[in-house]
């Protein structure tokens, strides 16, 4: 195998002894929880206070991806320069959020490769190449987006619907399980989490008539502890007319009933899969994750009912799987607006403005819905953070335009929070598509959108960053950007936001009003989610640039690491 990395020497001894000194307060303020030889259960449930590692996709068990180190500022993150570029094997798609566990970092690629990195130097330590097997169905690219970590294990789900265990210090695999059947469309693209002694993880497969589910395995083993299915036998609902704004939705409701007579409730083949990691609350217990669209996308007239739990909120038991609350956005979606992006746990002010522990969410709708964690219900939804025309317009043989497009909104991308200046900051594109119909069977373990959205290639399509007030649902800031955005944000400590672009660009923005403080060109597409740890004193923050085969921005192969030059 042939793999390269570059060091950059940035920085002269006197500044760089002096970021040491200022980093190693902030670190001996911070924590050094356990004897990170291995990762302990309580350095999991204290990671949003860790200023030294990474030890979540999203940072923490509440997802907030808030980094709680200042060494990078908004004073002096116009030094920042790459400290070392690793260049995988594979040039592809990347939507790996790089994990830090005591100087050792664990990213992915596309056709789930893994490796273990010095995260000072970029170095490899070791490379495991999963052992694809023979079918793999996927939608939106052959994607991965990390790993989780426990004890001394490295936990991946892959392509072909397997969840593989791997030794931390040497990549060899410890045990692998087979988490459904990638024949009838099932698939792993996200991360998975990891709480005491279980593996969590949602499945891919909305596209192609799956039955969702999150699923808990055991650690040590492999074996399923639990399963929650995200379509329940009973997915009819309340035939809600309305979406969570109070928008009508243009739901012909007898003739659905009708249906349902005549074809009986579709739950067995209706979609709902979970593309993103779940919240984790482990006072109460409960893990809060999104579920996505139905099955098949747009053709609504093989799925009578609301068809829950697509388009929802849903909070489960954290030990048993059990349901708790839901709460479902869109019902009944035939635009393909589901929730994908990963929930926040946070404290939010209710509507009589007292606080209470709430949960985030970004749509792809382009609304930031924040909700009472309680039970689900929500308290507000933000201002649009991009256009909105024709809602709720059919979808017609024709094909019929509406805004957002199918890509959002707010696609899979994780929002970041300050809990200081108590805002939300969300990547969003803006993609005009017309939404055509056509009814087909079910294929089994092949695509059934039941029609297509298109891009409009004569309209302008952009980007922006948003930070959303979530306490009143205000847009706090705005900054418009030149390509479509997905991949992910970070803020830090340091009243910062980065975030990249599909035109290369890596940036940071002040988080209080959105200038421009920094920018990088990557030379291929930044659609991951940034990272930040800290090593020996020096604050680092790395993201991965191999572009994104869903919007076909330009493929790479680097994991690049920044640290200050001076």
């Amino acid at each position: 195998m042939f793999n390269r990395s570059a060091t950059a020497a940035l920085c002269v001894a006197a500044t760089c002894v002096s970021g040491a000194a200022n980093a190693q307060e902030e670190t001996s303020a911070s924590t050094l929880y356990g004897d990170l030889q291995s990762v302990t259960q309580n350095m999991l449930s204290r990671a949003a206070g860790d200023g030294n590692n990474f030890l979540h996709t999203n940072g923490n068990y509440e997802q907030t991806r808030y980094y709680p180190a200042s060494q990078i500022n908004t004073g002096n993150v116009k030094n920042l320069r790459p400290a070392w570029i690793f260049q995988t094997e594979i040039v592809d798609t990347m939507e790996t959020s790089p994990i830090v566990v005591n100087g050792i970092m664990y990213v992915t690629t596309a056709f789930n490769h893994v490796y273990a990195l010095d995260a000072r130097t970029g170095k490899q330590i070791w490379h495991h190449k999963h052992a694809m097997g023979p079918v793999t169905t996927y939608c939106c690219g052959p994607n991965n987006r990390g790993v989780a970590v426990s004890g001394d294990k490295v936990f991946m789900g892959t392509l072909d619907a397997k969840l593989v265990a791997l030794d931390a210090k040497t990549g060899k695999q410890l045990w692998e399980t087979q988490i459904a059947e990638a024949e009838l469309g099932y698939s792993e693209t996200m991360a998975p989490s990891v709480v005491e002694n279980m593996v969590l993880i949602g499945t891919n497969g909305g596209e192609y008539g799956i039955r969702g589910f999150v699923k808990a395995f055991d650690t040590e083993t492999g074996e399923e502890i639990w399963t929650f299915h995200t379509i329940p036998e009973d997915s009819v609902g309340v035939w809600a007319t309305h979406d969570a704004t109070g928008r009508d939705m243009l739901r012909d409701i007898e003739a659905e009933k009708a249906a349902l007579a005549e074809m009986g409730d579709p739950y067995e083949t209706l979609g709902g899969g979970v593309w993103q990691n779940p919240a984790v609350d482990l006072d109460t217990r409960r893990i809060y994750f999104v579920v996505g669209n139905p099955s098949p996308d747009l053709d609504g007239s093989l799925r009578p009912g609301d068809n829950l739990y697509t388009d929802s909120l849903v909070a489960v038991d954290l030990d048993t799987g059990e349901y708790v609350c839901h709460f479902q956005y869109i019902a009944h979606d035939v635009w393909d607006l589901d929730a994908v992006s990963p929930p926040i746990i946070t404290t939010v002010a209710d509507a009589g403005g007292n606080d209470v522990k709430g949960v985030l969410h970004a749509g792809k709708t382009g609304h930031v819905y924040v909700h009472n964690a309680e039970d689900c219900s929500m308290i507000r939804f933000s201002e649009a953070m991009v256009p909105q025309e024709n809602m709720w317009v059919l979808p017609t043989a024709e094909g019929a335009r509406m805004l957002p497009g199918a890509n959002g909104g707010v696609e899979w991308s994780p929002m970041a929070i300050d809990p200081n200046h108590r805002l939300s900051y969300a990547i969003n594109l803006h993609q005009p598509m017309t939404y055509t119909v056509k009814s087909t069977p079910y294929p089994e373990g092949k695509l059934w959108l039941g029609g297509s959205f298109d891009v409009i290639p004569e309209e302008e399509q952009w980007g922006n960053v948003t930070a959303v007030d979530y306490d009143t649902g205000d847009i706090a800031w705005q900054v418009r950007t030149a390509e479509p955005m997905i991949g992910g944000i970070l803020a830090t400590a340091g009243g910062l936001v980065f975030t990249g672009e599909g035109n290369g660009l890596f940036k940071a923005f002040d988080s209080s009003n959105g200038a421009e403080l920094w920018r990088f060109q990557a030379g291929a597409g930044v659609n991951a989610p940034p990272s930040s740890y800290t090593v020996e004193g020096q604050q680092y923050v790395v993201v991965a640039a191999g572009g994104n085969a869903q919007l076909n921005f330009k493929r790479g192969n680097n994991i690049i690491a920044f640290t200050l030059a001076d």
